[in-house]
C-alpha cells in the first residue's frame, strides 16, 4: 500500500514534467487531479513508512520480552 501510494505519486510527477516538455495545457481537465497527487500521496507514504517503523519496532520488542514465543 505504502509503495503504491508513493509510485503514483511519482508517477503523476513524471507525468506532469512530460506534459509540460511538451508544451500540454496542464491548468485544467484531469491535469488538476494529476497536479495534486503528489502533494497528498507522498506525506500520506511518509506517515505510513513511520507508522509501519514505529509498529514493527513494538511487535519486535513485545516478541523479545516474551522469549520469541
Amino acid at each position: 500500500m505504502i509503495a503504491s501510494i508513493a509510485g503514483l505519486s511519482i508517477l503523476a510527477i513524471v507525468a506532469i514534467l512530460v506534459a509540460s516538455f511538451s508544451k500540454v495545457d496542464t491548468s485544467e481537465g484531469p491535469w488538476l487531479t494529476i497536479a495534486v497527487l503528489p502533494s497528498i500521496g507522498l506525506p500520506i507514504a511518509l506517515v505510513l513508512i513511520v507508522v509501519f517503523a514505529v509498529l514493527s519496532v513494538i511487535r519486535r520488542r513485545r516478541i523479545a520480552r516474551d522469549g520469541g514465543h
